[in-house]
């Protein structure tokens, strides 16, 4: 049996097979799901861009609406079911991506270079992320993964609240460039970029384990889950910064 603290995955995993009979995953393989995944939703983004670009609105936002909604029921089977994970990890991608694809048109098309800069400073934090776990600067300790943990759930019932306001009707106005909305977006930003941490703490664990192959794509979907959350909040982010301008 094998324990996590990370957020995607925290809880216990009994591998029912017999280790000896199967084949392991490897990080490698964690590392090729992920950037088939990754390409997965860049398509599937381009797709929802070009129709809003062509002026297919209508359609391009009721896909927006799809893609979050089934996206959000696939994030939710994958982390209890990671056995599925090879067929619900890449229709989450396709989903995600044409949520993604839509909510950064809006932004592209208010503040010229916004997407570009946010796909930029997501990957270079990733890979600052795993350059500082390699090299033991940062240690994913219990402590560690615990404080990272509590406010990851913290943000969750934040974004929580903001959607049941927003369906009354009364949604909250603090991310409109003002000191303290910049503040919160700066602070989930960093939270979601030390969730990286858990990640590879959590993939490094699972293969020295020698957890089944699935595995591979499950933390493919953690990842792709971590990223997209980190992009669309560096969005937010640089949206309010370049609304002071």
């Amino acid at each position: 049996m094998q324990k996590t603290s990370n957020p995607m995955i925290n809880r216990d995993f009994a591998f029912d097979e017999d280790m000896t009979s199967i084949e392991p995953m490897t990080k490698s393989g964690v590392v090729n799901k992920t950037s088939l995944l990754l390409l997965i939703t860049v398509l599937s983004a381009y797709g929802v861009w070009d129709l809003l670009a062509r002026g297919f609105s209508d359609k391009a936002y009721l896909l927006m609406i799809v893609g979050f909604v089934a996206g959000f029921i696939l994030c939710i089977f994958t982390v209890i079911n990671p056995k599925y994970s090879p067929i619900t990890s890449p229709v989450y991608a396709i989903c995600e991506g044409l949520a993604v694809g839509a909510i950064s048109f809006s932004y592209g098309s208010m503040f010229d270079g916004i997407v570009q800069n946010a796909v930029g400073i997501t990957f270079v934090t990733l890979f600052a992320m795993l350059f500082l776990y390699k090299t033991g600067l940062i240690v994913a300790t219990e402590k560690f993964k615990r404080v990272v943990f509590t406010a990851t759930l913290g943000i969750a019932v934040f974004y929580l609240i903001s959607i049941v306001l927003s369906l009354f009707g009364h949604p909250l106005m603090i991310f409109n460039g003002g000191l303290m909305g910049i503040g919160i977006s700066l602070f989930i930003c960093v939270i979601a970029a030390l969730n990286f941490i858990t990640d590879f703490d959590s993939i490094d664990n699972f293969a020295s384990y020698g957890a089944p192959k699935y595995f591979e794509w499950y933390f493919g979907f953690s990842l792709l889950v971590t990223l997209i959350w980190l992009y669309l909040e560096v969005l937010r982010l640089l949206a309010q910064l370049n609304s002071r301008k």
